[in-house]
């Protein structure tokens, strides 16, 4: 499947570069997984791997070991796994080491530590009008914000109907 580029590629490498671990949180569908592996070096898919499921009950450093940074996607299958990558990253005093995917995020677990100063959080939405090739980025959020106005904008040829489809879609290309 092709990829195609998000506006959190870049934030992603940043914080890949400066923390040990990236959580990619966002509702089903975004892009979380094929965002998380346009940069990973290896893969552990938690949610259709029965034996990395088997193997994190026996040596999650089984699960752990991989080129990096390694993506586990859908971590909160096995909550588990949270604090050995929190361990693995203390141990290995690296950046970038880890990118976790999870659409869902399990129930709170007072022996689950924050992840603080070694996991960010990245959250990821549906993709934009510009990421889906339907807008210029001719009009910046961040400075309609700063109070900026806007030249005069294109006309993207957009009617309310197709605006309704594609962000019913979310992540999903039209």
């Amino acid at each position: 499947m092709l990829y195609h580029p998000r506006v959190a590629d870049g934030e992603l490498r940043q914080r890949l570069s400066s923390s040990g671990a990236v959580v990619i949180e966002g509702p089903k569908a975004c892009g979380k997984t094929a965002t998380a592996r346009n940069l990973a070096a290896s893969e552990v898919l938690l949610d259709v791997d029965h034996n990395a499921r088997q193997a994190i009950a026996v040596d999650p450093r089984l699960v752990l070991a991989g080129d990096t940074p390694r993506l586990i996607d859908e971590w909160q299958i096995e909550p588990v796994i949270w604090n050995h990558v929190r361990r693995a990253v203390d141990e290995r005093g690296a950046p970038g080491q880890f990118i976790l995917t999870g659409s869902a995020a399990p129930a709170d677990d007072l022996t689950r530590h924050t992840g603080a100063g070694r996991l960010t959080r990245l959250r990821l939405r549906p993709m934009t009008l510009f990421e889906l090739e339907r807008s210029s980025k001719t009009v910046s959020l961040a400075e309609l914000m700063a109070g900026v106005r806007p030249d005069a904008c294109p006309d993207p040829g957009l009617g309310v109907p197709e605006l309704t489809a594609l962000i019913a879609a979310g992540a999903l290309m039209p």
